[in-house]
């Protein structure tokens, strides 16, 4: 089976796009960015000062969630969140999105009434705005939404901009959202003593003033969000900017397994440094700096969450270096939908 990045080019040379055939009209006068990035950029008016961000998100029962194990109203907050993710890796801010909801009969009670809290909660904490969408009937949980965002014009944020020299920068620990899914799946997510540790899965929170300040203040040279896992998304960055990178191991900051729950965890064989170099859905931005600029990030919002992790290199391939300083080719082994599971 194709990765899903092939699958994705396989559309964009079918369809009139910025890789496919060009189509008639003007609409491709406003799109400044097209496939292949966070999220679109579309200029509403050439005379505008501002852009819009576009991007949408698909949160599927069975594929991204299970309906047993994860609670309705984290699944509408997770989903929209997640979604929003995009528009932080961009370096805009929310404004509206568009909701598609596809139910069956059985889920449009209580578990509705709890999945919308969880996603008004999140609207009001993202300062996001319902504009709109559509309903249907399903067998199973379907989730689209569409999310916009605003940005100064020339701003967004891109993986094509890193350049050899760059130092490369993660947000946060890596791995804590692999931890609680790990939870989930082996039954101890019920317990309410691991309810902490479950949250960075449950009701992850994004770096939007982060991604908002990097983009105003052209401080990094690119950026992602990391929501299929650190060996993925770097070498989605490395390849939108043409390079490599070169990651220190001992630098990535990782999730840690509180002593308290050692003995209870033991079982599980958890590894915090695999979590963090694989584990998906950690919505931390992944981003490139220029050497003089690194300085500036002092004034960075969470600037004491921020991490130095290897740098952009030449070689167009990706190189972990160990502890022990053997460097070895680094594979994505991050979340693939199309992939073996």
């Amino acid at each position: 089976m194709e990765s899903e990045t092939q699958l994705i080019a396989r559309i964009a040379r079918s369809i009139p796009s910025r890789i496919g055939p060009a189509g008639r009209g003007g609409a491709g006068r406003l799109l400044r960015l097209g496939i292949g990035d966070d999220a679109a950029v579309v200029v509403p008016d050439p005379r505008s000062h501002t852009e819009w961000a576009l991007s949408c998100d698909a949160f599927l029962e069975g594929v991204h969630f299970l309906a047993k194990a994860h609670p309705a109203d984290s699944v509408g907050y997770k989903s929209l969140v997640r979604a929003t993710s995009d528009l932080a890796a961009m370096g805009a801010t929310p404004r509206l999105f568009l909701l598609t909801l596809a139910l069956p009969v059985r889920s449009t009670g209580r578990w509705l009434d709890e999945f919308l809290q969880g996603m008004g909660r999140a609207a009001r904490l993202l300062g996001l705005r319902l504009a709109g969408g559509d309903t249907t009937k399903s067998s199973t949980v379907l989730i689209s939404l569409t999310v916009l965002g605003e940005l100064a014009r020339g701003q967004a944020l891109t993986r094509s901009g890193a350049r050899p020299g760059d130092i490369l920068y993660v947000s946060g620990r890596l791995g804590q959202a692999q931890l609680g899914l790990q939870l989930i799946r082996s039954g101890l997510g019920r317990e309410a003593r691991f309810a902490r540790l479950l949250k960075p899965h449950l009701y992850p929170r994004i770096r939007l003033k982060l991604g908002a300040w990097l983009a105003k203040e052209r401080v990094a040279s690119a950026m992602l969000d990391i929501s299929d896992g650190l060996s993925t998304d770097i070498a989605r960055l490395c390849a939108g900017s043409g390079v490599g990178a070169r990651l220190l191991a001992e630098r990535i900051p990782r999730v840690t397994v509180p002593s308290a729950h050692a003995a209870q965890l033991g079982r599980l064989k958890l590894d915090p440094f695999e979590m963090a170099l694989h584990g998906g859905d950690d919505y931390e931005l992944l981003f490139a700096v220029p050497a003089r600029r690194v300085r500036r990030l002092r004034s960075a919002p969470g600037s004491a969450e921020l991490t130095a992790v290897g740098e952009i290199t030449r070689a167009k391939r990706i190189v972990l270096v160990g502890a022990d300083g053997r460097a070895k080719q680094l594979d994505s082994g991050g979340w693939n939908p199309f992939g073996k599971r």
